[in-house]
């Protein structure tokens, strides 16, 4: 087993670096920062600007290998750049990574389990009432756009609140500005707002998991190792569990890292919806202000997550699956 996740933790090393150089020039090629000047009244001289941009490591006129050689060198160093008006790159993005992975670890846990549990239960009473209304539910949101999905979320907890005379759910923010009480106090009100941007993730992995774990788990239903477990004497609930259900969570322990993916994508808009200040709200705002440093930056940080997530995915595998622990 260890063979197999250090070759896996090799080869996930050699994508990381692969994927934040080409996002690096994709952003330095696409993005604009010498036009981040244009609107200024007084425009600064010519040799300013390049002066500036050149400090930066922005300045178009310097050949784009040159340019990714010495932020990747930066980069090896612990180095992110800077932004286009000099703020250090990384200390920006530190307080902001905590949010995103605060909202999409616990949105993807919870979603996935759920799923998992939910479309189990469904392919165990295949053609039931659980089945059919999981399926109608799983098909209904996926329908819906995150956007809208997280707008409908908002005008409920409203609702709520307003229906039963106390804020159970708070709409917008990470925390209450100044809120007195202490730190009990002080962790739930965090936990009210971060309630519904969690849910709004969460319901459309819920959905995702549950229709692939249905087919999954129908797949084994029948086969011959399941029916073998139960004529040995084994309770057809422990079969199920132990051995079913097992062996079909092998292929969505693979599926977890691309929609740990999926989920930085989606948290973007969630972010922007419920106003908190994280990573995808600092992509939008980069790219508006072609700022290179901090769009590969992120871009970086993306490739890191996902493939964490994927060496999560391997090490879940390897758990499931003795046929991986024991290199065939």
């Amino acid at each position: 087993m260890a063979g197999f996740l250090l070759r896996r933790l090799v080869n996930y090393v050699v994508l990381i670096a692969v994927a934040a150089s080409l996002a690096y020039m994709l952003a330095a090629v696409a993005l604009d920062p010498r036009s981040n000047y244009e609107g200024r009244n007084p425009r600064p001289p010519a040799a300013v600007i390049d002066a500036r941009l050149r400090a930066q490591n922005l300045d178009d006129r310097t050949p784009l290998l040159r340019r990714y050689l010495t932020w990747a060198g930066g980069v090896l160093h612990g180095d992110l750049g800077r932004t286009w008006n000099g703020d250090p790159v990384g200390a920006q993005l530190g307080r902001r990574l905590g949010v995103t992975l605060r909202l999409v670890v616990l949105g993807l846990l919870l979603g996935s389990v759920a799923g998992v549990l939910v479309g189990a239960a469904a392919a165990v009473g295949q053609y039931g009432w659980f089945d059919r209304l999981s399926t109608i539910a799983a098909f209904t949101v996926l329908a819906i756009p995150t956007v809208v999905l997280a707008n409908m979320l908002i005008i409920g907890a409203i609702w709520l609140n307003d229906h039963l005379g106390a804020q159970v759910f708070l709409v917008s923010g990470e925390a209450t500005p100044g809120l007195a009480g202490g730190p009990g106090a002080g962790l739930l009100d965090r936990v009210k707002h971060l309630a519904l941007p969690t849910l709004s993730l969460a319901v459309g992995q819920v959905a995702v998991y549950s229709r692939y774990q249905r087919n999954m788990m129908l797949d084994v239903l029948e086969a011959d190792f399941v029916r073998t477990a139960m004529a040995k004497g084994l309770r057809r609930r422990t079969a199920l569990v132990k051995h079913a259900l097992r062996t079909a969570l092998i292929p969505a322990a693979t599926y977890f890292a691309f929609t740990f993916g999926a989920l930085l994508v989606g948290a973007t808009i969630t972010e922007s919806v419920f106003g908190w200040h994280g990573m995808g709200e600092e992509l939008v705002a980069s790219i508006r202000t072609n700022d290179v440093n901090t769009v590969a930056a992120i871009s970086c940080f993306a490739a890191l997550a996902v493939l964490l997530a994927a060496l999560a995915s391997d090490v879940l595998h390897a758990v499931l699956d003795p046929r991986v622990r024991v290199g065939r």
